[in-house]
């Protein structure tokens, strides 16, 4: 992120630069030495190129004007001695178009040499772009020297000097900037030496301010595309989406030290500013994704966050050119007063003793965001009022940041995914228990359910018996009681073939509620007629019989049987205890889905209430079983001059025949 600094370099040393060199002289006692090694003048030629003197003047041109062509456009007066790294605002604050460089060296034989070595020049780069000339003749070129401006700054540069545009004694090197005050434009460091050194040389300021600036770029993008991914496969983990973003809000940023041109945007200006957004949600996301990876509940802050980047991201797009500089460095500053402030509080937040133990994920991201203070104070005053990109730390720190928060991330992820696996597994086995038992009770409630069905069927065999067979006794019994004279054997013979026919009823109906219902009412009270008839008739009862001629509402198998039942029972009971004269059965149909059914005898009658209280009579209980099974109501009423049973039954509404 400090890469960002540059724009404190051209701002003259005052409270900010005096409180930073105050700040990280501990840290650049240990990383000054290095770097300064790096800038040393290289050596060992015969006869060594040395510089004499660097010059800067202002041109008259601005930076929309095209040069006139060659070094025409070069002033004659007003050279001022300058040091490189130059930055002109110290001199010339307002001044937006071009600035002339003059760097005059010559080569020194030492020890009598006199075949002088190829000369080789480098440059770390040139704020914005430029054109050089070695002496009269051009050198090179940027592909732009007008809006849009090429973009050459953190660019470097070699070229190896030919021998024939070189004078014998001294020569000059011109070069020409076109640049913008409010980018800090300026000349980066020259080297002039063997081509072997500025070669190497060149290998080194490429890695350091390209090579890996794509590395960190490369990252970026890999961290917040995989982690955008993973967000939106896991909405829940909010950390994950906002570190996506805030490495994507890296990326574009990193366009700043990568791109050599303002591609897509229409100007130089314009792309800056779009990178000042970039910073802005860069370190928008890093304090969200901070809070949410460590759990901090700060909702009057994110607010307050949200309103300065809104506020920041307006000022730096809108902002005229005129106080785009002011309004850059203060929307810079707070984004860094910003981000330090996130990095210091969650120090606390994560080595503050707790209860429950600190976490290590909290405790890596601490040491993560210490790592960026310290890059942050090393890099504010290596760039305050002077162009020393090369030395930053912040392109070396980076990758290996996003290399670290990465691993966190993926390490939380993994735990998170192993967490899941190991719940997975407990389930499972849960759940295996759990259908063990279940298959257990099963297998109890079955066992418990057959001894139930046996027992029903014992039941339902002993109504089919006493309502069938046990009928069918008693008319026999009756018969043979009241007959005058012992029976004939033809006569107990049709009797018995009668109790057969009865029990092989029971054995053949008894659980049938797949039986098939009769077409008509009359052939379903067929059987029954013929067999009460016959009976009545020997014992002189007179009986009717009003059957309905179709079904408006056929009933079930079931509803069939349990009516004959029914019937059985009550017919019996008015030969066996009613002594009745007449006898009248009837089955009608008042409404399509009701079937009512009427059986009344003229006999002495019985007290209907006292027989159910007593409990004593297994055919009034048998006849309430049967008609609270197939969902019939059953009425009694009996008196001196008779009984009348009724049962009504509902049927559920079926299509008639064709």
């Amino acid at each position: 992120m400090m890469g960002c600094l540059g724009w404190l370099r051209d701002r003259p040393e005052g409270v900010l630069a005096v409180w930073a060199r105050w700040v990280v002289t501990l840290v650049l006692a240990v990383g000054g030495p290095v770097w300064a090694q790096a800038d040393a003048p290289p050596g060992g030629s015969a006869c060594a190129p040395r510089v004499l003197s660097v010059m800067a003047v202002r041109a008259l041109d601005g930076v929309d004007a095209a040069p006139r062509g060659g070094m025409a456009d070069r002033p004659a007066q007003g050279w001022e001695p300058v040091q490189l790294p130059d930055v002109w605002t110290r001199r010339w604050p307002n001044h937006d178009g071009a600035v002339w460089y003059r760097i005059d060296w010559e080569r020194r034989c030492a020890g009598g040499a006199t075949e002088a070595a190829p000369v080789a020049l480098g440059l770390s780069g040139m704020r914005l772009a430029g054109e050089v000339f070695i002496n009269h003749e051009l050198l090179w070129r940027d592909a732009s020297l007008v809006e849009p401006l090429s973009r050459s700054w953190n660019m470097p540069r070699w070229w190896l000097l030919p021998e024939s545009a070189l004078n014998a004694g001294v020569n000059t090197v011109w070069v020409r900037v076109v640049g913008l005050s409010v980018l800090s434009p300026g000349l980066g460091t020259l080297q002039l030496g063997s081509a072997p050194e500025v070669a190497l040389q060149h290998e080194r300021s490429h890695w350091q301010q390209q090579t890996v600036y794509f590395i960190n770029a490369v990252m970026s993008a890999m961290a917040g595309a995989m982690f955008l991914l993973v967000w939106c496969l896991r909405r829940q983990e909010h950390a994950y989406g906002w570190f996506g973003l805030m490495s994507l809000g890296w990326l574009v940023y990193l366009t700043t030290f990568l791109a050599d041109t303002p591609w897509p945007w229409p100007d130089t200006l314009t792309k800056s500013r779009v990178s000042m957004v970039a910073l802005v949600w860069y370190v928008l996301c890093a304090c969200l994704f901070t809070f949410r990876f460590g759990a901090q509940r700060f909702a009057r802050v994110e607010r307050a966050l949200w309103v300065l980047a809104a506020v920041g991201a307006a000022a730096a797009l809108l902002a005229p050119q005129a106080m785009a500089r002011q309004v850059f460095m203060a929307v810079w500053l707070s984004a860094v007063a910003v981000f330090l402030a996130n990095c210091i509080q969650f120090q606390w937040h994560a080595w503050r003793p707790r209860a429950a133990g600190r976490q290590w994920g909290h405790i890596l991201l601490a040491l993560c965001w210490l790592v960026f203070v310290v890059v942050a104070l090393h890099d504010l005053l290596i760039v305050v009022g002077t162009w020393e990109v090369a030395r930053s730390w912040a392109a070396l720190s980076g990758p290996l940041i996003v290399t670290l928060m990465m691993l966190l991330l993926g390490g939380q992820l993994a735990q998170q995914m192993g967490s899941v696996e190991r719940f997975n597994r407990e389930l499972e086995q849960g759940v295996a228990r759990a259908r063990a038992d279940l298959a257990q009770a099963l297998e109890r409630e079955h066992a418990q359910a057959l001894e139930h069905t046996k027992l029903q069927e014992r039941m339902q065999i002993a109504h089919d018996l006493h309502d069938g067979l046990g009928g069918s006794l008693m008319r026999s019994m009756a018969l043979v009681e009241l007959a005058p004279q012992p029976l004939a054997n033809q006569r107990v013979l049709s009797l018995l073939k009668v109790l057969r026919d009865d029990l092989r009823q029971v054995i053949d109906h008894g659980s049938s509620a797949g039986a098939q219902v009769p077409d008509t009412p009359v052939q379903w009270a067929a059987p029954l007629r013929h067999r009460f008839t016959l009976l009545f008739d020997e014992m002189g009862v007179a009986s009717q019989w009003r059957i309905a001629p179709q079904w408006q509402g056929r009933p079930s198998a079931l509803q069939c049987l349990g009516l004959t039942r029914l019937v059985e029972e009550a017919l019996s009971n008015a030969l066996k205890h009613s002594r009745a004269r007449h006898v009248c059965v009837q089955c009608m149909q008042p409404q399509p889905d009701t079937l009512q059914l009427r059986i009344a005898d003229d006999g002495v009658g019985f007290d209907v209430e006292a027989v159910r209280n007593a409990g004593l009579s297994v055919g009034m209980r048998s006849m309430t079983a049967r008609a609270e099974r197939i969902g019939a109501t059953l009425t009694v009423e009996s008196g001196a001059g008779g009984t009348v049973l009724t049962v009504a039954v509902a049927l559920a509404p079926a299509p008639l025949p064709a």
